[in-house]
């Protein structure tokens, strides 16, 4: 039978900063990761990055992402990201459900944790792309995710690995876990099903304690169907296929206590045509996210989501469901050439879905499935009900709304009226799911009594309480890092006193 110290179950983002938190207390460590050596990484290898933490100011910024010139320091408005701005997001957008010990604990590891991460050769730069240039040529950096992983997903994987590598922990691949090992002491290891050359043989694996990372459900269309409801087997995955709630089933299997916002997710506006399960050489190609500049129609021809709310990083997490409530689980983002020039590089790639047309009747009639002259009738009134005399200004929630529309547009609300005009069918593309397991400040998974369950801790999306009915762009892979190395942490210091 192997044997470990730490038996860290996934190999995302949590699981990794686990193991290498675990060996820097001086246990020994073993990973298991389900996928194949190529497809190795978890959810986090599909990011494109974005971590969200304090910083007082650009200072803060060159310390992660080394020296910042003259010139982009005066180009740049990086701004500030406080402590309490971040609670109050976190408390915002989660509707003030998140737990708040959870959430302070994210808050104040959030900026050691990015320079741990820098200095176990994960490599930052400045989140200029996801900004937006002011009409002076200016960029202002929207309050949070300001750094983001140079080289996305992928060079976080590289940079984990080679430190895991270096580190001295052993990681197990095509290794699912199925069950955990009980004894009176608690958990006490993890049976496994590991695919080899000669078919699948199954293995018990001892371990003083056990961290599972194994994600959310997102990539289970049962578990979907069950927990977030009717129609979600429809949505289409933007991360790993292997995230089907295996490390939730086995800690709800031994009495933890379920937590959090089971019926929510992370979903965003994901283009229709993407396939039902992300790959990893497409990566975010698939992402649109510029709906703040445009308007958002259903199959009806109708408006049915504020647009402009708030900044995307607080509201993109959430179209998702909102899309997904639409006939036939699909909308059509439609923009003007006023607004052409403030979209991403994704809206252009050679396989996005798109139409074209000079004139928007000439538009509507390539939608198919759209009403068409419901569709027009919404943009007249759309265009009517604009500002004008409030200015656009693309770099700040600017105030530019509507008036008398049943579903407003709060910012940024410009008349869809100069050609050529185009429209993108997007449909919910989900990412990761709330509902989680309640653990302690040390990470140490707690069971339906309240008691720790002795030998089991957890993190990454498998926590519950921390992020319920949208959340904070950039949180998900900070929440990652941060409890993730707390759990690690915990179980080495648990299993060193065992010996």
């Amino acid at each position: 039978m192997t044997r470990a110290d730490v038996l860290v179950v996934g190999a995302g983002l949590a699981g990794l900063s686990a193991a290498l938190a675990a060996r820097e207390q001086g246990a020994s460590v073993v990973v298991l990761e389900r996928a194949p050596l190529e497809e190795r990484g978890g959810n986090s290898r599909f990011s494109i990055g974005a971590m969200r933490a304090v910083y007082s100011g650009v200072d803060d910024i060159a310390r992660l992402v080394g020296d910042i010139s003259a010139a982009e320091r005066s180009s740049v408005d990086f701004g500030a990201y406080t402590r309490q701005d971040y609670l109050d997001d976190m408390a915002r957008v989660t509707e003030r459900r998140t737990d708040p010990e959870l959430a302070r604990i994210l808050v104040d590891g959030s900026t050691d944790c990015m320079r741990w991460l820098r200095g176990h050769g994960v490599p930052f730069r400045p989140l200029t792309r996801w900004q937006v240039k002011q009409s002076d040529g200016r960029i202002t950096f929207a309050a949070g995710s300001a750094v983001g992983i140079d080289g996305g997903g992928a060079r976080l994987a590289e940079a984990l690995f080679k430190a895991i590598e270096h580190s001295g922990a052993t990681v197990l691949y095509g290794a699912r876990a199925v069950s955990l090992i009980e004894s009176e002491a608690g958990v006490v290891g993890v049976r496994v099903r590991q695919a080899t050359p000669d078919g699948v043989r199954g293995m018990d694996m001892a371990a003083r304690t056990v961290v599972l990372a194994t994600g959310g459900f997102q990539a289970n269309p049962e578990w979907r169907t069950r927990y977030l409801g009717p129609g979600w087997e429809l949505a289409k995955v933007r991360g790993s296929r292997f995230n089907t709630g295996d490390g939730l089933r086995m800690a709800l299997e031994v009495g933890a206590m379920p937590s959090g916002n089971w019926s929510g997710c992370h979903s965003a506006s994901w283009d229709l045509g993407a396939p039902d399960v992300n790959e990893l050489p497409l990566g975010a190609v698939f992402k649109r996210d510029d709906f703040l500049y445009g308007i958002m129609v259903n199959a009806r021809g109708e408006r049915f989501v504020d647009e402009g709310a708030d900044i995307r990083a607080l509201t993109y997490a959430k179209m998702g469901r909102a899309i997904l409530g639409q006939p036939g689980q699909v909308a059509w983002q439609v923009y003007d050439n006023k607004a052409a020039h403030l979209l991403h590089d994704e809206y252009r790639a050679p396989r996005a879905a798109r139409y074209r047309g000079d004139t928007l009747a000439e538009l509507a009639g390539r939608l198919n499935g759209i009403d068409r002259g419901a569709f027009l009738a919404t943009v007249e009134r759309f265009n009517a009900a604009v500002r004008r005399d409030i200015p656009f200004d693309s770099g700040k929630k600017d105030g530019r709304c509507t008036v008398g529309l049943d579903v407003p547009k709060s910012n940024w609300a410009t008349a869809i009226d100069e050609p050529p005009f185009e429209a993108y069918p997007v449909t919910c593309g989900i990412t990761f799911t709330f509902g989680g397991v309640r653990i302690d400040a040390g990470g140490r998974v707690i069971d339906v009594d309240g008691a720790a369950i002795p030998g089991l801790y957890t993190a990454g999306e498998m926590i519950g309480s921390l992020f319920y009915f949208n959340y904070p762009g950039g949180s998900g892979l900070m929440s990652a890092a941060v409890f993730g190395r707390i759990a690690g942490r915990s179980a080495a210091q648990k299993a060193l006193q065992i010996q």
